[in-house]
């Protein structure tokens, strides 16, 4: 059976001095340690969030960026492909032109060939008619 005496005030002195000591020597570091440690992980837990927060809208500004470049490049594009036809139009313009001067010198130039053709053959129809005269009949006219 238990006694009740002195020693049992002792013992629970004893409890109360080593629950005393060993919250200053063990449990405050360890509580300490583990604050310390929670506080970094949420100070890590955040810069996580922020860093994926952060790559969600550069990813989004890059996308934004790329859009815009490609409605850019399409308008550029049109607008060169307008200009080229433009150009096309004049050069084919300027060509036709030239070849109808050409064409309007060459007609003029026959013209005036035949002109001369004609008139020197004009002036040899007599002797083309005698000669053909004494081909079909002949004798001499």
């Amino acid at each position: 059976m238990i006694k009740l005496d002195w020693t049992i005030m002792v013992q629970i002195v004893n409890f109360v001095f080593l629950i005393f000591i060993l919250n200053i020597v063990l449990y405050k570091p360890i509580r300490n340690i583990l604050l310390q440690r929670k506080a970094k992980m949420e100070g890590l837990e955040d810069s996580i969030k922020d860093s994926t927060q952060e790559a969600g809208d550069k990813d989004q500004a890059f996308s934004e960026g790329i859009k815009q470049a490609r409605v850019k490049g399409q308008k550029e594009k049109e607008r060169l492909m307008k200009a080229a036809a433009s150009e096309e139009r004049e050069i084919i313009d300027q060509i036709n032109a030239k070849a109808r001067q050409d064409l309007e010198k060459l007609k003029a130039k026959i013209a005036l060939d035949t002109a001369s053709v004609k008139a020197s053959l004009e002036k040899e129809v007599d002797a083309f008619a005698d000669s053909i005269t004494k081909k079909i009949l002949g004798r001499a006219a």
